[in-house]
Order: structure tokens, then sequence, then C-alpha cells
């Protein structure tokens, strides 16, 4: 004789925006550094001995820079590697404790047994 179980799937849950990646935070505190010093692309690339093209794929967060690069833009935008990445690092703790968690579900409206309504059961056959 066989019995007929029925699974029924967990809801998916919704998710949060992901978190922004090092290089696309350190592109962006780059790029406010330069700005603030009121420079341009190719002089902040010229004292760092590296292309614009290359800054500026940095400072969008599209190319991962080696630790030497990432010293070599810092010296010409007037800081260390220390501190620089102490500035990303703060950014990223901020933007991840400032992030919207999703909201708990209502308990007075949250069905504590049984199916939930938009899911549709999965049935097996299993025999005895």
């Amino acid at each position: 004789m066989s019995q007929i179980a029925r699974i029924y799937p967990l809801p998916v849950p919704r998710t949060t925006a992901p978190e922004p990646l090092w290089r696309e935070v350190l592109g962006r505190r780059l790029r406010r550094l330069r700005l603030h010093r009121r420079e341009t692309l190719l002089e902040t690339a010229e004292k760092a001995g590296i292309s614009p093209q290359y800054l500026s794929e940095i400072e969008r967060g599209r190319k991962e820079p080696s630790s030497e690069m990432i010293a070599a833009v810092a010296g010409a935008l007037g800081t260390n590697l220390l501190d620089l990445t102490e500035q990303v690092t703060a950014e990223l703790r901020h933007s991840i404790l400032t992030a919207v968690p999703d909201p708990a579900p209502d308990p007075r409206t949250a069905q504590t047994s049984g199916p939930a309504r938009q899911s549709s059961p999965v049935s097996l056959s299993l025999a005895a």
C-alpha cells in the first residue's frame, strides 16, 4: 500500500540589498579625495604613475587594483595606505550597520500551521 505525502515549499524570503564590494567603496573614496583636492584624473594619474583610464576604472569600481597601485594613488592624493584602508573600512561598516533589514513577519497575520496560501504542494508517493 502506498501513501501520499504533501511537501510544501518554504516561502522565499525577500532579499536585502547586497553588500557593497570593497573595490566599489575604495573607488568612491578615491574619487572623493581627488575631487576634494580639485584634481583631474590626468593630474592624479600622473602623480601615481598610472594611466588616467586605469584610475577612472578604479574609481568606478571596475578594477581590483593591487596594493601597490592603491598605495601609489593614495600617495598621489596626500594620504597613505593605512588611512585609506581605515576610511574604506569605516564606510563599509557604516553601510552594513545602516542597511534596512527585512521586517519580521507580523505574528497576528502569520500562519502558525499548515501550508502557505500561495504555495502549491508537491506530491510524493511513498511505498510501504
